[in-house]
């Protein structure tokens, strides 16, 4: 039994966006924004949504352009983890 056991995880959802606070301790606020086309007048409109996510070291600040990926529960809200930092803020 020489074959390693590889774990085979689901295919997880990844999303890019702004971190918008980061107030909360292991906690970052991140804004994702998308493009849709309307359904009746075909229109493409920007939609955001905030999702809340897990950052277990504090590392992103706000401004900050994040990569997260889905997870199991971790709190009320959270269902999400940083995975990494794209981009940092430019700082004043």
């Amino acid at each position: 039994m020489s074959e390693a056991i590889v774990e085979v995880r689901g295919n997880r959802k990844e999303r890019v966006g702004v971190v918008v606070s980061d107030v909360q301790d292991k906690t970052i606020v991140v804004n994702v924004d998308r493009r849709k086309q309307h359904p009746l007048y075909k229109k493409v409109v920007r939609v955001s949504k905030k999702f809340t996510a897990h950052d277990e070291n504090n590392e992103a600040r706000k401004g900050d352009t994040v990569r997260i990926v889905e997870t199991r529960p971790l709190s009320k809200n959270k269902r999400w983890r940083l995975l990494e930092i794209i981009s940092r803020a430019e700082q004043d």
